[in-house]
C-alpha cells in the first residue's frame, strides 16, 4: 500500500522530529543547571520533575484525547460534533490548569516529601516546582493544542511550533541560568516561556484554519467531558506514568545509593526520556492516520499503518541504543557531572536502554489501541509499567540493593511486553 506508506512518514516523521526536539528540550534544563550548579542541581531537577510531567500529561491527555475523538467524528462527517469536541477540550485545559496550579502551591511541601525531597535537596527543588507550575496553562495549552494541528493535517507546522518552543527554551534558559544566575527559578521560567512560544503558535494556527470552536449546551458536556477523558486516560498515562515509575525509582535510589545514585538515574534518565518521546513522535503520528482508517472503516489501511509504526519504532530504538553505546563515556560530562558518577553512568546505561526494545512494542500497541477507542485494552499496557515497577523494586532491592533498583525497570518493561503481545493476539483474533 504505497499511498498509505507516504502518507504514514508524511505524518510521522514531522512527528518524531518534532518530538526529538522535545527531548533535547527537557535535557535543556538539566545541561544549563548541571553545568551550574552540579550533581545537587540535577538532583534537584530531577526530584521535581514528576511535577512539570503532570502539567505536561494533563495537556497531552485533554488535547489527544480530544483530537482522537475530533478526527473520528470529521471521518464521519459529524463536523459539529468535532466542533463541539473542540470547545470542550478548550475549556478543559483552561479548569485544569488552575486547578493544579492552585492545588501544587498549596500543598508544595507535603509533594516535595511524597517525591523525595529531604534535607538540603528540599528548597532547590521547592523553588524550581514554584515557578513551574505558575506557567501551567502556557504548558497545558502548549502541549494540548499541537494533537489538534496534527489531527488537521497540519503536522509540520505542529513541528514547527515545538521547534520554535525548543529554541525559545535554550535561549531564555542561557539568559536566565547563565547570563542573569536565576538558578533554577530561571531554568523553570525558560521551560515556561519555551511551551508558550508554542501555545500562541497553536492558537494562530487554529484561527488561520478558520476552524470553528463552539462551546457545547451544559447538558451535552458532561458527556463529552467524559468521552475525552475516557480515550484521553491511556495518552495521559503514557506520559504521566514514566514519571510515576520516576518517583518510586528517586525514592529507593535514595535509600539504596544515595545523592550520587540519583543523580546518575538523572543522568540516564534524561537520555531515555529522549527516546520514549521519539517513540511517543511515532505513535502521535501515526495516530491521526490509524484514527481516520478506523472512523472510515478501512481495515486493510490500519492495520498497514500499525505495522509501519511498530518497524519504524523498532529501527528508532535500534538506532538509539547504538548511539548511546558509543558515546557512553561522554553521557554524564555533558550535564556537568563528577568523575565518578560519569563513570557510573558509562558502565549502566547499555544496559538501562537495551530495555527500550521491549517499551518499543508495548507503545506501538498501546498507541493503537486509544487510537482505535479500544480504550480499556490501553489503560492496561499504559498503566502497568509504575505498578510492575514498584513491584519489582519491592521484591529485588532488599535482597539485591542498588543492583536490584537498576533490574526493576528493564524487568518491568520485559513483562508490560509480554503483556502486549497477549492483547495484541487477542485483536489481531477478534479482526479476523
Amino acid at each position: 500500500m504505497p499511498k498509505v506508506s507516504r502518507k504514514f512518514f508524511e505524518y510521522v516523521l514531522p512527528s518524531v522530529f518534532a518530538f526529538a526536539l522535545s527531548g533535547v528540550y527537557t535535557i535543556v534544563d538539566g545541561y544549563f543547571i548541571g553545568n551550574r550548579m552540579g550533581d545537587m542541581g540535577i538532583a534537584a531537577i530531577t526530584l521535581g520533575y514528576p511535577v512539570t510531567a503532570l502539567v505536561q500529561a494533563a495537556g497531552t491527555g485533554l488535547g489527544l484525547g480530544a483530537a482522537i475523538c475530533y478526527t473520528i467524528l470529521k471521518s464521519r462527517g459529524e463536523d459539529r460534533q468535532a466542533e463541539d469536541m473542540l470547545g470542550a477540550a478548550s475549556l478543559m485545559m483552561l479548569v485544569l490548569s488552575l486547578v493544579i496550579t492552585g492545588a501544587v502551591l498549596l500543598w508544595l511541601y507535603p509533594i516535595l516529601r511524597l517525591l523525595g525531597a529531604e534535607g538540603a535537596i528540599t528548597e532547590p527543588t521547592a523553588e524550581y516546582v514554584r515557578y513551574i507550575v505558575l506557567g501551567t496553562v502556557f504548558q497545558v495549552l502548549g502541549t494540548g493544542l499541537v494533537p489538534f494541528i496534527r489531527n488537521m493535517g497540519g503536522a509540520k507546522f505542529a513541528m514547527l511550533a515545538m521547534f520554535c518552543g525548543f529554541f525559545g527554551n535554550i535561549l531564555f534558559d542561557w539568559l536566565f541560568v547563565w547570563v542573569w544566575p536565576c538558578g533554577l527559578a530561571g531554568a523553570a521560567w525558560a521551560s515556561v516561556l519555551g511551551q508558550a512560544i508554542a501555545m500562541f503558535m497553536a492558537l494562530g494556527y487554529i484561527g488561520a484554519k478558520k476552524a470553528r470552536i463552539s462551546l457545547p449546551s451544559v447538558r451535552a458536556l458532561p458527556g463529552i467531558a467524559g468521552k475525552i477523558l475516557k480515550v484521553g486516560a491511556a495518552p495521559f498515562g503514557l506520559v504521566l506514568c514514566p514519571n510515576i515509575t520516576l518517583l518510586f525509582m528517586n525514592r529507593f535510589f535514595l535509600v539504596y545509593g544515595g545523592e550520587q545514585a540519583l543523580a546518575v538515574y538523572g543522568i540516564i534518565g534524561y537520555i531515555v526520556y529522549i527516546v520514549l518521546l521519539l517513540l511517543q513522535g511515532v505513535g502521535d503520528g501515526c495516530q491521526p492516520l490509524m484514527s481516520s482508517f478506523y472512523g472510515a472503516g478501512d481495515k486493510e489501511a490500519m492495520l498497514h499503518t500499525r505495522r509501519l509504526s511498530y518497524l519504524t519504532s523498532f529501527a528508532i530504538t535500534l538506532f538509539s541504543i547504538l548511539v548511546c553505546v558509543l558515546c557512553r563515556e561522554q553521557a554524564g560530562l555533558l550535564f556537568g557531572a563528577s568523575g565518578e558518577t560519569n563513570l557510573m553512568v558509562a558502565r549502566i546505561l547499555p544496559w538501562f536502554m537495551a530495555a527500550l526494545i521491549f517499551e518499543a512494542y508495548t507503545r506501538m500497541s498501546s498507541s493503537y489501541l486509544y487510537a482505535t477507542e479500544k480504550s480499556s485494552l490501553s489503560y492496561l499496557l499504559v498503566y502497568a509499567e509504575p505498578v510492575l515497577v514498584l513491584a519489582f523494586l519491592l521484591v529485588l532491592a532488599p535482597s539485591a540493593g542498588l543492583l536490584g533498583v537498576w533490574l526493576a525497570n528493564p524487568a518491568a518493561r520485559f513483562t508490560a511486553a509480554v503483556a502486549a503481545a497477549v492483547i495484541k493476539r487477542r485483536d489481531d483474533r477478534n479482526l479476523k
